[in-house]
């Protein structure tokens, strides 16, 4: 966790990144040091409305010192005494930095129900230093804050206006701090290969400048290229994160990175190597208070075992997922599966009262899902991703200093505007007439597969002695199964299958079906899925997170990334035309 910055160059006192993710150090609390703290909090900024006084012996003390105590002592009671004497002093000279560190260390050693508090006081004091590091610093710490109770779309706003203030510096380690927490919102979000481009910079400005930053960072890439299907480098990132540790003498990540590496075996069914790693490593886990990643360690550990048969300590591991639901609050999209599964056991047990219940949980949970999604989403992509822009466009009017031009150049915006409007006006029906003809070729595309489906149902044509004729009717046979629906299917697993090597099985995919591999596969599950949800109603009304599991996708933005690129129209579009049409069954 972050604690203070400082002016001095030799004591840098602000760590580049919190313990990720997102460690919550919470050490038990004296009743001297509740007094302390109550005391300290009653008027955060102005040092007179503090009743004590700073002790002779720490009177000339510097920050620094002061700091150096705060980090060494164990004992509560002193460092309460520490905390309080830092706070004190900077009130007392009008110091709003230090003021703003000193509540920065407050918000680190804090219990959980007091760190914002502590955090509104740091904003406060650091707005006063009227300096843009110093109150882009605060807003990041006070985001961190909220991020280690899950609190993700609080945590989003602070990120974004830290990024306002620290985009104005040309302070390297605090702009690639904020990237670090974009990054994570983006991981969250589902835009890994936006996340993956922001933590390599991350990782090469950090290998340099901070260990403990430096192995964050990689743990990052390697959630990200695990969630994105990219398993081997999901391996290779997770083993160079505990060469790295071994290397710089650093081991706290340790534990993460195996328990990294146990999730992503549990994505590719290797089972038992999945629970030994993650009970391995869940230990540390649970010794950090990270109660998200011990959510996502039981979710796991419930689906190996649930696919290795053993339901009944499959669904002890989902209930303690959803013990620490109903205490946080907390849940992330692919969790969500572990009700499905206790709904799945009690109905194959009669138990309707449960079954009910963990029902009523999963619609509680998609709706929190679906609002906190939104919102970030909006957040993100509105405020975040639009910052070159917006940055260009205040360099121009900054260089707009001739005030004779400004109703030229209003006139000019508003006639750009009004120009943008119309353009935009007539690509609206354009787009709009343009998706109705390809919502038309869909259907009749839709119409095709299904007779050419029928007609791959005849007896089998004999077998050539030609490799090629051999790997075409493989290919027919694919077509006219549901292999294709695999999430993990790859070239090699399908040239296996069809007894041929990769390079061969491309080449004709190429040449007999004018598609890459990846193309080829996308546009017969998008396919399968289209005629679906033209022919069974119920799909209809199916989120796309549901229809992209139904279509073999592996996230819901691969999904609907290539449905769109494969047919020219969203699958929301293409639902709402269908249901506009109800004598189409």
């Amino acid at each position: 966790m972050c604690l203070a910055n400082t002016t001095s160059s030799t004591v840098p006192r602000d760590c580049p990144t919190p313990k990720f993710p997102d460690f919550t150090y919470d050490p038990p609390m004296t009743v001297r040091y509740l007094l302390m703290a109550a005391l300290c909090c009653a008027q955060p900024i102005r040092a007179r409305a503090l009743p004590a006084q700073i002790p002779d012996s720490l009177e000339r003390k510097s920050y620094d010192w002061l700091f150096e105590r705060i980090e060494e002592n164990s004992s509560d009671a002193e460092r309460s005494a520490y905390l309080r004497t830092f706070v004190l002093k900077a009130q007392k000279e009008e110091n709003w930095e230090e003021l703003s560190n000193g509540y920065k260390n407050y918000v680190h050693y804090a219990p959980d129900r007091q760190k914002l508090a502590y955090a509104d006081s740091m904003v406060a004091a650091a707005k006063r230093s009227n300096r843009n590091e110093v109150i882009g610093s605060a807003y990041l710490s006070k985001g961190i804050a909220y991020y280690g109770q899950k609190r993700l779309s609080e945590a989003m706003d602070s990120y974004l206006v830290a990024d306002c203030y620290i985009a104005k510096t040309d302070d390297k380690y605090l702009i690639h701090k904020t990237k670090y927490h974009i990054g994570q919102i983006k991981s969250y979000l589902g835009y890994y290969d936006e996340a993956v481009s922001i933590f390599r910079q991350c990782i090469a400005y950090f290998k340099k400048n901070n260990t403990r930053a430096y192995l964050n960072s990689l743990h990052s890439l390697g959630v990200c290229y695990k969630m994105a299907g990219n398993h081997g480098m999901c391996t290779q990132t997770n083993e160079l994160g505990i060469a790295e540790g071994i290397r710089t003498g650093n081991h706290d990540m340790e534990p993460y990175f195996v328990f990294s590496e146990g999730v992503n075996q549990c994505l590719i069914h290797n089972y038992k190597t999945a629970i030994d790693k993650l009970q391995a490593s869940l230990l540390g886990i649970r010794s950090n208070k990270d109660f998200s990643n011990e959510m996502v360690g039981y979710f796991y550990l419930g689906k190996a075992c649930w696919g290795m048969g053993d339901k009944e300590r499959a669904v002890a591991y989902f209930k303690k997922l959803d013990e620490i639901y109903r205490l946080r609050g907390y849940m992330r999209p692919d969790l969500r599966g572990a009700y499905e599964h206790l709904i799945s056991y009690c109905k194959e047990r009669g138990l309707l009262q449960e079954q009910l219940s963990y029902v009523e949980k999963l619609l509680e949970a998609d709706k929190k899902l679906h609002l906190t999604h939104a919102y970030l989403q909006a957040k993100i992509q509105k405020e975040y991703d639009t910052k070159e822009l917006l940055a260009a466009q205040q360099s121009l009017k900054r260089s707009l200093d001739n005030r004779k031009y400004n109703d030229q150049i209003l006139a000019a915006v508003i006639i750009a505007l009004l120009l943008i409007v119309a353009y935009g006006t007539v690509r609206y029906y354009k787009n709009k007439k343009e998706a109705r003809k390809k919502y038309a070729a869909l259907l009749q595309r839709i119409e095709v597969i299904s007779k050419t489906k029928a007609k791959t149902s005849d007896p089998e044509m004999a077998m050539s002695r030609d490799a090629e004729t051999a790997v075409l009717l493989s290919l027919k046979k694919f077509e006219s199964s549901t292999k294709f629906l695999e999430k993990d299917l790859t070239l090699t697993k399908l040239a296996s299958h069809f007894n041929t090597n990769t390079k061969y099985l491309s080449l004709i995919i190429l040449k007999h079906r004018n598609k890459k591999f990846n193309e080829y596969v996308n546009g017969l599950k998008v396919d399968h899925i289209a005629q679906r949800i033209r022919n069974e109603k119920a799909l209809q009304n199916y989120t796309h997170e549901a229809l992209a599991d139904e279509a073999g996708f592996s996230s819901t933005r691969r999904f609907v990334n290539a449905f769109t690129a494969i047919t020219g129209i969203s699958p929301k579009y293409f639902i709402d035309e269908l249901k506009k049409s109800p004598d189409r069954e």
